[in-house]
């Protein structure tokens, strides 16, 4: 009795510290070098999903901000029949700035638009020569803020705007910024559906490997189960598995989309006579490069688990 109270049991590599978490990587690496062509075409396969995506993300990133340095340029003229007094003007200048989104006003006498309207005629001035300037209208420019640069709030804005006394029209480009933004709406509806597409396919693909693997050491599970070994511990190194296979997968897509970044950059001179035209083209934020390695890590995890799934179901 005594004996059996004194006895104990035989210490395990994995009960050391970081002794379990060692066998299930040392077990998940070779699981992978047991079945090299088909983990290779898994995380080929990631790659390539992965790299589909993030050009995609590249390209409307670099849209977003394009956007973003357009949107900036949108102003709203406000027109008036006629120049008014300094101090209704002034009055009028700031009703306007006190409107909910304006972030700059500028006016523009008769005088300086009939200036700037030879100036835009480029060696054909002499058309308006004898031409008063009192054809064209005076007018103010506002710039808007960033909030109020979307098609609905610009909408809501010229609504404020016309209520104001003195303005006889309003002009904003709204045909353009309809245009645009359903051009970026697409954008991300088409991004979202080929990710979601892609994420299926990936997610297939992994658990169908891991599946592979479960399935060649099946009747040695079957025994670790039968001494006792938990679920977790059995299944712990395909998770492993999965998620090394997604990170490979996540760092092959990263290296050859910086090869292509640079690349096209490289390249462009070469068919566009203005190189000056991509400067702006920057690569992904680090947020989103973090963000691309994460969701190939989760990704072969998510694999694994659907795989392990099937294989607790088909073993009930």
């Amino acid at each position: 009795m005594s004996r059996n109270k004194n006895s104990k049991r035989p210490t395990l590599s994995g009960d050391a510290p970081g002794g379990r978490l060692g066998y299930f990587l040392g077990r998940a690496i070779l699981n992978l070098r047991q079945n090299v062509m088909v983990n290779v075409l898994t995380i080929g396969t990631i790659s390539l999903a992965l790299l589909i995506v993030s050009l995609f993300l590249l390209v409307f990133v670099n849209l977003e901000s394009t956007a973003e340095e357009w949107s900036g340029k949108i102003q709203v003229t406000a027109y008036f029949d006629q120049e008014l007094p300094p101090q209704e003007l002034n009055h009028l200048m700031n009703r306007i700035k006190a409107i909910e989104g304006t972030s700059r006003v500028s006016y523009v006498d008769k005088n300086e638009a009939m200036k700037r309207f030879r100036s835009r005629l480029k060696g054909q001035e002499t058309l308006l020569d004898g031409v008063p300037a009192d054809v064209l209208p005076a007018s103010v420019e506002i710039a808007l803020k960033r909030s109020s640069r979307q098609e609905g709030a610009i909408e809501h804005y010229v609504a404020q705007l016309k209520k104001v006394p003195g303005i006889n029209e309003v002009q904003y480009g709204e045909e353009w910024v309809r245009r645009f933004n359903a051009f970026m709406n697409f954008l991300r509806f088409l991004g979202a559906l080929l990710g979601a597409f892609l994420v299926l396919a990936v997610l297939f693909i992994v658990s169908n490997t891991i599946r592979l693997t479960i399935y060649a050491r099946k009747d040695e599970l079957e025994v670790m189960e039968l001494v006792g070994a938990t679920r977790f511990f059995i299944k712990a190194p395909f998770l492993v598995e999965g998620m090394i296979q997604g990170a490979a997968g996540s760092i092959c897509t990263l290296i050859i989309l910086v090869a292509a970044y640079f690349g096209f950059l490289h390249g462009v001179p070469n068919f566009v006579p203005i190189s000056g035209t991509f400067t702006g083209f920057s690569f992904l934020p680090p947020a989103h490069i973090a963000g691309i390695f994460i969701g190939g890590i989760v990704l072969g995890l998510l694999g694994s688990l659907t795989s392990l799934r099937r294989f607790s179901d088909n073993q009930s």
